[in-house]
């Protein structure tokens, strides 16, 4: 097992593959069904991760990001097919940050990278995408189906999957545990906040995060509902306003 990544078995069909060695605390999830598989996210990219995932089905692999962050799609080129949401497709081909900016990034804090890995030689995946993916597309794994949910706001094709015979709900970085970002350009805290109320009505047993701490209370929903619309009743909803710390969450606009 490549030690880069920890595997964790949510369920007899379903893993969280994460980067703790990397400040970002990365989290990736596989889902499998009785004929194919569904990758939610692949990575920073500093290490391969198709052989981890090789070695937990044999089932043919479609893989989707959450989002066309850097940090979300750095295997995606590994495996069988790829599924993004039409407002993110462009950035597969071309990432809207600079090269050296996203190197800064992936060293922000000190990470114990492992052996031959040169960050000066980093770059994000570029590819094109087999198809898109909207708001309501269900995936079926085969006696196993997810909802794809355009959840806007982080960036404008952010996606989160719910599996209503689980609960379990995968939110990327719509939702974590520490700062939520909706500062950056291509991100809008006023749709951030509408795509987290759009959340509430489901039944919800799990919340899988994209990073830092996995287990984490359902409750964090609602929790980040409340915050945002504090943010909008106090004036605040508009980026420039600030770091607003809510306990669990803070959220930077």
């Amino acid at each position: 097992m490549n030690p880069w990544f920890t595997v964790e078995t949510i369920d007899a069909h379903t893993w969280a593959i994460s980067e703790y060695r990397h400040w970002e605390e990365t989290h990736c999830y596989l889902l499998e069904g009785q004929d194919s598989a569904l990758l939610i996210d692949s990575g920073l990219g500093v290490c391969d991760m198709a052989p981890i995932i090789r070695s937990l089905t044999e089932k043919p692999i479609t893989v989707i990001a959450t989002h066309v962050h850097w940090d979300h799609i750095g295997s995606h080129g590994r495996f069988d097919r790829m599924g993004v949401h039409p407002a993110e497709a462009p950035w597969l081909d071309r990432f809207p940050v600079p090269l050296a900016q996203i190197r800064r990034d992936l060293c922000k804090e000190p990470c114990d990278f492992p052996a031959g890995f040169d960050p000066e030689g980093f770059a994000p995946f570029r590819g094109q995408p087999d198809f898109p993916v909207n708001d309501g597309d269900i995936l079926d794994l085969g006696g196993r189906k997810v909802t794809a949910l355009h959840t806007p706001g982080h960036s404008p094709g952010h996606l989160c999957f719910y599996e209503a015979d689980t609960g379990y709900l995968f939110t990327g970085d719509l939702l974590y545990e520490g700062t939520l970002y909706a500062f950056y350009p291509s991100t809008d805290p006023v749709t951030f906040a509408a795509s987290i109320k759009k959340l509430q009505p489901l039944s919800v047993s799990r919340l899988f995060p994209g990073h830092h701490r996995l287990h984490i209370d359902t409750e964090l929903l609602m929790q980040a509902d409340a915050a945002f619309d504090q943010l909008k009743e106090k004036g605040k909803l508009f980026q420039g306003s600030g770091i607003h710390d809510f306990g669990n969450i803070k959220i930077h606009i």
